[in-house]
This record gives structure tokens, sequence and C-alpha cells, in this order.
């Protein structure tokens, strides 16, 4: 062998036997800690079944962000309940095991928060703002908040408990106006329903509710609605059973993706 072939094999070999040596440090480096977890946030990685307790208001958004969700990150699902933010509420600190509560006031989210059953800080990702649903063609001419005041009109209000019963109690007593209504509903797909029914004249509820109705109501606006307008808080409940998903689903919500759906369906931006 010539001292030329000599000096080219040798620094070969050290570069040889120096790659093997960084790969068996690699190797023992990525086998050695057995607590290492795979990073969950990334897209297709998340699983489980995400429950989600949200005001009725959000139902039709909320689906359609729940869906988008499954899409997104296969191997996970959405399950919703709807209903008043109140009863919701009731049942998170009554023990009802889910992950998520979007409330549509700040007053039921904090029933859950004194209860210490959230998860860090609830915070607002839409407003919600006030509307009288009429039957198609308005016929009872109701053209004001004052309008639902007349003897012989059927008008439905949600339950003083619930928000938009209490945004609606705020408006009518910030215009000076006392109104009595043939049925107090539990949440504000129920007062609606009245209104699509026949079973009632006019019913005040929110604006996104009268939009998801399409032509089966009309909406009327009246000025004392912005003195009634709700926050609309979500939050991370403390025993959830499936935190990263919920974590990534709340960051859906907020996300200008989710804000867009939302905004489509007649939020107001927080």
């Amino acid at each position: 062998m010539t001292p030329t072939a000599r000096r080219t094999r040798r620094p070969l070999q050290v570069a040889a036997g120096g790659a093997a040596a960084l790969l068996a440090l690699s190797a023992c480096s990525s086998g050695s800690d057995s607590s290492a977890k795979p990073d969950s946030s990334r897209p297709g990685k998340l699983s489980g079944e995400v429950t989600v307790f949200a005001a009725a208001s959000l139902k039709e958004s909320f689906t359609t962000l729940g869906e988008r969700f499954e899409k997104e990150h296969p191997g996970t699902k959405v399950t919703f309940s709807f209903g008043g933010s109140d009863s919701l509420a009731a049942s998170i600190t009554g023990g009802a095991p889910a992950d998520v509560f979007a409330s549509a006031s700040p007053r039921t989210m904090k029933i859950v928060t004194d209860a210490g059953d959230a998860s860090g800080t609830p915070a607002t990702f839409v407003r919600n703002e006030l509307e009288i649903a009429t039957l198609p063609g308005n016929p009872g001419k109701i053209s004001s908040l004052k309008d639902l005041t007349e003897a012989g009109l059927k008008v439905v209000l949600c339950d003083k408990e619930v928000p938009c019963g209490a945004a609606a109690q705020k408006a009518l007593d910030a215009s000076g106006l006392k109104l009595t209504p043939v049925s107090y509903e539990q949440d504000v797909k129920a007062a609606l329903t009245k209104v699509e029914l026949k079973e009632a004249d006019a019913a005040v509820v929110y604006k996104t509710d009268v939009r998801a109705a399409g032509d089966k109501v009309r909406g009327v606006q009246f000025p004392e609605s912005a003195d009634a307008v709700n926050d609309y808080p979500i939050a991370l409940l403390k025993d959830a059973p499936h935190t990263e998903a919920a974590k990534a689903f709340i960051a859906l919500v907020r996300s200008a993706e989710g804000q867009k759906v939302l905004s489509g369906a007649g939020f107001l931006k927080p």
C-alpha cells in the first residue's frame, strides 16, 4: 500500500466511526427517556371525546365548529349539551362530566368559577345582542320594545335566570316598561319555538337565533338592546377528562377561523 493510499483511507475510517458514534448516541438518548411524550398539539395527534356544555344560542355555530374540529383532528369526537346557561352551570357544579363550558353571560360562568370547577380564567369569545322575533310578515306591526306591552299581544320571554331573560329584563327596566309574558321559557330556543309554532306573537331573543330561524320568523331591532349586550365566556373545566383536546377546541373557537363562523352567525366580536 502506498503512503498516499494510507493517508486517504484513514480520514474515511475516522469519519465513518464518528457517524456511527453519533447514531448510537442519538439512539441511546431517544430511548433512555421513558417519560417523553409525543406532541399532541399537532393536527392529527389528539384523541378522545370532548364534551362541551354550551348556551343554546351557540347551537348552530358550535355544531359547525365541532364538525371542523373532528375533521382537523381524526380520532376525536365533540359531543355537545346545549341549554340554558344557568341549568348547565348547575349540572357542572353538581358533578356532570364535561371538558368545556361556554356560557351566555359572565354571571352564569361565575357559578362555575366560584365552585372551583373551572381551570384557569374564562375568556370572552363573543358578544350577543337582543332582537324581537315576530311572526313572518310581522302581522302585529311590532316596531319597538314598547309595542310588546300592548294588550292582547302574546309575548314570550326567557326565564329571568337565563342570560337572554336577564338581558331582556335589563332592556325593559332601562326603558321603564313593564311586560307580562304569556310564558317564561328555559332557554332562548324554546322561546323562539313558541313564535315558530305560532303559539306566540313575539319573543325577545338573540339576533343570532333570529338569523338561524331563517324565514320562520321576522326580526325587529330595537335601540334598547344596546344596553343589554351579553358577553359570552368560555372555560376549560377543572376535571376535564380530555384536557389537551379540550384546549384545542377552545383554541379553535377563539381563532380567526372560529371567529369567522361566529360572526357569520351574527355574534359580535368580544
